[in-house]
């Protein structure tokens, strides 16, 4: 079974699929690797892996303590040393992305690059607080069929036929005999409160570090997490990033659109 164990013993799901360039592949806050299921189709050839961070997808609950960027970056090099890989570029959605910057500081050996799936050094606090009102708590709706309605309706930003709302629901919403259940640990949301209790870091210092290797940022037109005034200074300071804005996209495009798909290929033709 893909699992391998962190330091302190936590199980942690991963898959590993292709040859070539790794790719780490590192999902948003309450998401898991099925992200990527949307992009896999449209990559070239090379090493696909991805990883369910504890306490999501198939992974353990380890509690909300635990739930950090620090730990989760010292997972993801846990998952490169225990498959033998020293370095892969590592597309980055969302917190994910915020991982990835943390890594080019602390382990930048490690990191050949960084795509950034709309996120950056400012995180905006209206996307902050739409986080908060969802996050760790169980959907209303009591089937698939009625969380992808109540996904297309709340979604704003989003114009996306229904069948992706049911693609989205089913990956993220397990169905129980008393309704869906989310699939994290709820004990997130202790962590994600915690977090924005504390003052927010300049993370400027972090991002600049990373645009001395290939970077890319993909915005949707229609985020709420990163603004057009934020994207603009990322590319105002890494004059070399490669920068694509996904239209009818909020947070997070799904990676599978054709600018997306254009920029990511653009940043492997750099590692080659």
């Amino acid at each position: 079974m893909p699992h391998f164990s962190a330091a302190d013993g936590a199980r942690l799901w991963f898959t590993d699929e292709g040859h070539g360039i790794p790719l780490l592949c590192l999902a948003g806050l309450t998401r898991n690797g099925s992200d990527f299921d949307y992009l896999a189709p449209h990559l070239p050839p090379l090493r696909l892996i991805r990883l369910d961070y504890r306490g999501r997808g198939k992974s353990d609950w380890t509690g909300a303590e635990t739930y950090t960027i620090v730990q989760e970056g010292a997972d993801a090099l846990a998952l490169l040393d225990h498959l033998g890989i020293e370095s892969a570029a590592i597309l980055g959605t969302s917190r994910g992305g915020l991982i990835g910057m943390y890594l080019s500081a602390v382990a930048p050996e490690r990191v050949r690059g960084l795509i950034l799936n709309d996120v950056g050094p400012v995180i905006e606090p209206l996307g902050l607080e739409r986080i908060r009102d969802y996050i760790g708590r169980r959907p209303a709706a009591r089937t698939h069929a009625a969380a992808a309605v109540a996904l297309q309706l709340s979604m704003e930003g989003f114009d996306a036929p229904a069948s992706r709302w049911m693609d989205e629901a089913k990956r993220h919403y397990i169905e129980t005999d008393q309704g869906l259940d989310i699939n994290y640990d709820p004990a997130l949301r202790t962590a994600f409160l915690e977090a924005m209790k504390q003052p927010p870091a300049d993370a400027w210092p972090l991002f600049e570090l990373c645009a001395a290797k290939p970077l890319a940022l993909i915005r949707g037109a229609n985020s709420d997490l990163l603004t057009q005034a934020t994207a603009d200074e990322m590319a105002a300071r890494a004059p070399d990033m490669i920068l694509a804005e996904v239209p009818d996209r909020g947070h997070i495009p799904f990676l599978d659109e054709p600018e997306a798909v254009t920029a990511i290929h653009r940043f492997l033709g750099l590692l080659i």
